[in-house]
């Protein structure tokens, strides 16, 4: 996506189309509903929320109608988080209109994920894992396993970042985040292709590299 080089993602099964994440505003949303709809010829039904970033979260309200899936404890503290999303999108450079109507509009998601739950979209199935806390309190990976050798893909959201240094806010959990990648890598798999919430995707050696340098950056002691 423009603008803050956040990555969403689709998977496509014969009876549903998951997208992982949603943009930054109603009008990312409305696009990607659009662009979806002109690629695969239906509509989206799921959503996955990977966290509660306001360039992950604020384009969800664009999907009328789908079934909304987030980490546990996510349906409450969005609401809580409200006028602090559309602060930060504000600072970030969203028009201020266009962050009070998606911030007035927030989705809470209808089924939280506190462990893994597998989703299937008709002849495809999905793992959503709950892998967190890291990057928040709130983090959710959303794993496509490989067909006919295709490697397994891995939707990260910003517990890996390939553009930049991982962003670790104040509602971080630095003293986990680690272990969570712990976690990514393990259901993953070596061969895995790993796709960060920004910039482009990387292999298992890229997140292995980013663990061990946040386990540095936050004095994390790893046995």
């Amino acid at each position: 996506m423009p603008g803050w080089d956040e990555t969403v993602g689709a998977v496509v099964g014969a009876t549903g189309v998951l997208i992982v994440d949603t943009g930054a505003t109603l009008r990312d949303g409305a696009r990607l509903r659009r662009e979806l709809r002109g690629i695969v010829g239906r509509d989206v039904t799921h959503v996955a929320l990977t966290h509660p970033h306001f360039d992950h979260v604020l384009g969800a309200a664009a999907f009328a109608g789908v079934q909304v899936f987030g980490a546990a404890g996510l349906d409450t503290y969005l609401p809580r988080a409200q006028e602090e999303l559309r602060r930060d999108a504000v600072s970030y450079g969203v028009d201020p209109d266009a962050a009070a109507e998606a911030t007035d509009l927030l989705v809470r998601p209808h089924h939280l994920v506190s462990g893994e739950r597998v989703l299937d979209l008709g002849g495809r199935q999905v793992l959503l894992a709950n892998v967190g806390p890291g990057h928040t309190a709130h983090d959710l990976v959303v794993l496509v396993p490989g067909t006919h050798g295709s490697p397994e893909v891995v939707f990260c959201g910003d517990l890996v970042e390939e553009s930049g240094e991982p962003q670790a806010g104040p509602d971080a959990v630095p003293g986990q985040w680690p272990a969570a990648l712990d976690r990514l890598l393990a259901l993953g798999g070596e061969d895995a292709v790993y796709v960060p919430g920004h910039g482009a995707v990387v292999d298992a050696r890229f997140v292995r590299e980013q663990r061990d340098a946040l386990s540095r950056r936050f004095g994390v002691s790893r046995r």
